[in-house]
């Protein structure tokens, strides 16, 4: 059965650049692995997207996005906190910034977020060790700005490293409205 996924997986891997198409790999609740062309199932454990190169050789990401990814790691700590949760997520897929996707659901993300934070409310963006509190795009772009990263996509990025999915806790707060920083917490002109 194993060598049959095996050669169904490179099948795909060979034919999926020519059709443009978008591979997932997940873990399900028995531990068995899947790939498929299809996103994985919301109960998915080890869910990714996997990147296709057309090219051998290629590189996932340029090299300007490596090195500010490197030296200054970009973390988002979102939730269902509605329009200021999209905007900060749409904001760094329009940058093509590679970035770790916290869920405030999570009670280890929950607990991380208070540690790092002082507060559970999200959006929160940790660029390198830099903390921004709330979504305001200006202090946002001038964060990724001073870290490196390109005002726009270069190249398509690779999908962002989500924590799995995890059993609902206490749901975090949203952060204040954009343009005002939370009580106590300036942000402006910090480097990241």
């Amino acid at each position: 059965m194993r060598v049959v996924a095996t050669v169904v997986l490179l099948l795909i891997a060979v034919a999926a650049p020519a059709w443009g198409a978008k591979l997932y790999r997940w873990v399900d609740a028995q531990g068995r692995v899947f790939y498929s062309d299809k996103p994985p199932p919301i109960d998915a454990r080890e869910a990714e997207k996997l990147r296709l190169s057309t090219r051998p050789g290629e590189v996932a990401l340029p090299y300007e996005v490596r090195e500010a990814a490197k030296h200054f790691p970009v973390t988002l700590f979102s939730g269902d906190c509605g329009p200021p949760c999209d905007a900060a997520r749409k904001l760094l897929d329009s940058r093509g910034v590679p970035f770790a996707l916290k869920d405030g659901h999570d009670a280890a993300v929950q607990e991380e977020l208070k540690k790092i934070s002082g507060a559970m409310e999200v959006p929160v963006l940790q660029v390198g060790r830099s903390l921004l509190k709330g979504f305001e795009a200006g202090q946002w772009n001038a964060a990724l700005d001073a870290a490196g990263y390109p005002k726009s996509v270069l190249q398509r990025p690779v999908p962002s490293k989500k924590e799995p999915p995890s059993t609902p806790g206490a749901k975090p707060t949203p952060a204040p409205a954009e343009g005002k920083p939370a009580a106590g917490h300036s942000t402006a002109g910090t480097p990241p």
